[in-house]
């Protein structure tokens, strides 16, 4: 669980990076879910955007990718949301306590 102080350094973090997941009318699908892991592996930090033609909203997505990813929600904002998880080998970003 993220405290307020580390959601909102995340949410800094992320107003910079680019979007890399895009979920469409097809929703969640394996190759988003395998995606969206291997990015979170990578990287730890992500934005992804849902589509117009996508019948779940921004808040959907996010939190059915975080419950099967074991993420956690940073901000969803209009059609777009950050996702976190923390890398246990070899952490990429530094949060504070």
């Amino acid at each position: 669980m993220l405290t307020s102080k580390q959601r909102a350094a995340l949410r800094s973090m992320a107003n910079g990076l680019e979007t890399i997941v895009q979920v469409g009318k097809d929703g969640i699908t394996e190759g988003v879910e395998r995606s969206v892991d291997e990015a979170l592996s990578a990287r730890e930090l992500i934005k992804g955007r849902v589509l117009e033609s996508s019948l779940l909203t921004a808040r959907q997505a996010c939190e059915m990718l975080c419950l099967k990813l074991n993420a956690e929600p940073v901000q969803c904002i209009g059609t777009r949301f950050v996702l976190y998880r923390r890398n246990a080998q070899k952490p990429v970003i530094e949060l504070p306590r």
